[in-house]
């Protein structure tokens, strides 16, 4: 029993992580196809509104929802400077999807998109 309690939860972490990270390359795509470059203020703005989704709180449990919230302890600018990751040892879920789908979109038509590393 406690194999299939486990492999369920993998299961459901899995389906989270794939719904979130759509919702978050939607919202992403949104600024990406108006060539709105990646703030860091975008990036929290972003972030409020993938974890709000109504759709993402329906469809997964409270405790699973709250493993994507930021750490108290990541702190991350809130200015209109563009986005350079490059002295971020580490980034929460959201912000890694949104700063990949602007890498993609740079890699895809739209160079003046990139991420400083």
């Amino acid at each position: 029993m406690e194999t299939n309690g486990k492999h369920l939860s993998k299961k459901q972490f899995a389906r989270t992580v794939r719904d979130l990270e759509r919702i978050t390359r939607q919202i992403a795509a949104r600024y990406t196809e108006q060539g709105v470059p990646l703030t860091w203020q975008l990036l929290h703005t972003i972030e409020a509104e993938a974890v709000a989704d109504l759709g993402f709180a329906g469809r997964h449990e409270a405790a699973l929802r709250e493993l994507f919230a930021r750490p108290d302890d990541f702190h991350f600018p809130e200015t209109d400077d563009v986005v350079d990751v490059a002295s971020s040892d580490a980034l929460p879920a959201v912000f890694a999807f949104a700063v990949d789908a602007y890498e993609q979109a740079a890699r895809h038509g739209r160079p003046q998109l990139a991420i400083a590393h």
